[in-house]
């Protein structure tokens, strides 16, 4: 799987979300604001001109980003169709971290898709990589910068968010 841009179906919907929101909403907004700091007078020395125009740009970025992503997602995993007998991408999995004496819950996802502060962790990140395919008791050494990691599988899900 590695190599190749996956995402589950609730990640694909909450980019095709983002997106359109941009296009429809944001760019709306931002050009009502370049119109009422254009109505202001003298651009050369209008901040209010400049930083909508800097949010215009940031906007057209996101955009451009958002329609490669897209573009290059090789995969959707259905949620309905994971199964927990063994992690794989469209898990939400309980492991203990026989380092740290700390249990840890997270969902497995496609790389476009990992956010640390929502748990979410890439299918293609060291940990996620291990844990692919394990199943419940399994015990999977994990090499991080922090040195050798061993997690054990306590229980898998599938992660329908």
């Amino acid at each position: 799987m590695a190599g190749k841009s996956i995402v589950t179906r609730a990640g694909l919907k909450k980019l095709e979300d983002e997106l359109s929101d941009l296009k429809v909403n944001k760019r709306r907004e931002v050009a009502a604001k370049i119109k009422e700091a254009r109505e202001q007078g003298d651009l050369s020395e209008n901040a209010e001109y400049d930083a909508a125009k800097d949010e215009q740009r940031d906007i057209e970025a996101r955009i451009e980003e958002l329609e490669q992503i897209l573009k290059g997602i090789d995969q959707v995993i259905d949620e309905d169709e994971v199964t927990s007998d063994q992690i794989n991408i469209g898990c939400r999995v309980k492991v203990f971290n026989m380092k740290r004496d700390k249990e840890m819950e997270f969902s497995i996802v496609g790389s476009t898709e990992a956010n640390s502060r929502e748990n979410k962790i890439s299918n293609e990140a060291p940990v996620g990589r291990a844990l692919i395919g394990a199943k419940v008791g399994d015990v999977v050494t994990v090499e991080t910068m922090v040195g050798e990691v061993q997690y054990k599988v306590l229980s898998i899900e599938r992660d329908v968010a």
